[in-house]
């Protein structure tokens, strides 16, 4: 060891390189990349999982569809779909980000607070609603990125 501190500080410059290796600066940073993978993640996911089931048996389920605010089960279930479903679609493309998130960010929001009255765990817990809820105000405070629609039609990136 003392052969490591008199010849020149090794031991100081592989702490330095560990260092780099575990921050894993090797590896390139692209902020615009990552909204891009969380868009298409969240967008895609609330999509293909929820919105998707939830427009396709519109006409079976939206009698049984808890009502929201006194809007009526129909009402609660278009702006579900509205939520899960448009919004999403907009999300992946980049297109209206920011309202996108609101809007699915609103939806999450009633999904945890009054479907799963706020339980985070246990069998009818609103864990994922949380989640996406915290993706979705994430996307609106970042917005959609240099890899959007938005981003290409002038709008902010």
């Amino acid at each position: 060891m003392f052969i490591l501190w008199k010849n020149g500080f090794i031991l100081r410059d592989i702490m330095k390189s560990l260092a780099k290796f575990l921050r894993l600066d090797f590896v390139p940073r692209s902020s615009d990349c990552a909204l891009l993978l969380l868009r298409l993640w969240i967008g895609l996911s609330m999509l293909l999982l929820h919105g998707w089931g939830k427009l396709a048996g519109f006409s079976e389920k939206s009698d049984k569809f808890m009502s929201v605010f006194g809007l009526g089960p129909k009402a609660s279930m278009v702006l579900a779909i509205f939520g899960e479903f448009v919004c999403s679609i907009l999300l992946v493309l980049g297109l209206f980000t920011r309202f996108a998130a609101v809007a699915g960010a609103i939806t999450m929001f009633v999904a945890f607070t009054v479907a799963h009255k706020g339980v985070l765990k246990g069998a009818a817990s609103g864990e994922l609603a949380f989640i996406y809820l915290a993706a979705y105000l994430a996307i609106f405070l970042a917005g959609g990125g240099r890899f959007s629609l938005d981003a290409k039609t002038g709008g902010k990136k």
